[in-house]
C-alpha cells in the first residue's frame, strides 16, 4: 500500500469526497450563501457608518474603526458555530439512519469518524470566512495589508481545537440524553453575548468581563483582530495564544473521554440508536 493510499490519507479524503458530493447536489445553496454573506457585510457596513467615530475610544486597540472590527467578529465566529453543530449533527445523522452501530464495528474508530465527518464543515466555513473578507476588501475597502499570516494561522488552529472541545461535549450530551443540548445553547449564547463578536469586551461591566475571560472566543477574536488588523506577531500574542492552547490541551482530552463514556453508557442501555 502506497503512502498516499494509507488510511491516514484515504479515510479523511473519502469523508471529504462524500460530504462534497452531498453539498454539490444542492447547488442553489452556494448562491444563497453568497447572498447571505453579502447582505450581512452590507448591513454592518452601514451600521458602522452610523456609529462614525463615536466608538473609536473602545476600538483604539484594533485601529479605531467599527467595520473591520465587527466583520472579523462575525466571520470568524462561524468557526465556533460549526464546532458546536458538526459533531452533534454527525451523531444525530448516525442515529437517524441507523448506521451508528455499523460504524462502531468498522476498523475506523468512531472518534476518528467523528473528526473525519467534521472536515468538510470546517473546509466550507473557511470558504465562508474568505468570502466575508473578500467582500469586505474588494467591496468596502477593508485594509488587511499589514496582516501577519503566521499569527493568523496559529490563532485559527488553536481556536478550532478550543471550540471543538465544546462541540464534542455537546455530542456526548446528545448520545446520552438525545435532545435539548444545553451545552451548545449556553456556550454559544454566552460566547456571542460576552466574547466580543459585535462590541469590544471592554464595554461590558467588570463582572461580565471576568466571565468573558472564561470563554475561548474572547481570546480568539482579540488575537485574530490584532493579527489581521494590526499585524501583531506571534511573540506579542502570548496571553491569548496560551489561553487558547490551554482550552485545547485540556478541553479536547476531557471532552473525548466524556464522549467515549457516553457511547459506552448508551451501548449498555441499548439506547444508541434512539433519538
Amino acid at each position: 500500500m502506497t503512502g498516499f493510499a494509507s488510511p491516514l490519507i484515504y479515510k479523511p479524503l473519502s469523508f471529504l469526497r462524500r460530504d462534497f458530493m452531498e453539498a454539490a447536489s444542492y447547488r442553489l445553496s452556494f448562491l444563497w450563501q453568497i447572498f447571505g454573506v453579502l447582505f450581512s457585510v452590507v448591513m454592518f457596513y452601514f451600521i458602522a457608518r452610523l456609529f462614525g467615530t463615536s466608538a473609536s475610544p473602545y476600538l483604539a486597540a484594533y485601529g479605531g474603526e467599527y467595520f473591520p472590527f465587527v466583520l472579523i467578529g462575525i466571520a470568524f465566529t462561524r468557526y465556533l458555530n460549526v464546532a458546536l453543530s458538526t459533531f452533534v449533527d454527525t451523531v444525530r445523522d448516525g442515529q437517524e439512519t441507523g448506521i451508528v452501530e455499523t460504524m462502531l464495528i468498522t476498523p475506523t474508530r468512531y472518534l476518528a469518524i467523528l473528526f473525519y465527518s467534521s472536515l468538510w464543515d470546517y473546509l466550507y466555513v473557511t470558504y465562508e470566512v474568505a468570502l466575508y473578507l473578500s467582500i469586505g476588501i474588494f467591496g468596502f475597502g477593508l485594509h488587511v495589508g499589514s496582516a501577519d499570516l503566521v499569527s493568523t494561522l496559529m490563532v485559527l488552529v488553536l481556536a478550532i481545537f478550543s471550540f471543538s472541545a465544546f462541540g464534542i461535549l455537546s455530542a456526548a450530551f446528545v448520545v446520552v440524553f438525545k435532545r435539548g443540548d444545553p451545552v451548545s445553547f449556553l456556550f454559544g449564547t454566552l460566547s456571542t453575548l460576552l466574547g466580543g463578536v459585535y462590541y469590544p469586551v471592554s464595554v461590558l461591566p467588570e463582572g461580565l468581563q471576568k466571565c468573558a475571560n472564561l470563554l475561548p472566543l474572547t481570546y480568539a477574536l482579540r488575537a485574530m483582530r490584532h493579527a489581521i488588523l494590526q499585524g501583531t506577531p506571534v511573540s506579542q500574542l502570548g496571553m491569548d495564544l496560551w489561553a487558547l492552547a490551554g482550552f485545547a490541551v485540556f478541553g479536547i482530552p476531557f471532552s473525548l473521554l466524556l464522549f467515549q463514556r457516553a457511547l459506552h453508557r448508551a451501548k449498555q442501555e441499548g439506547t444508541l440508536l434512539q433519538f
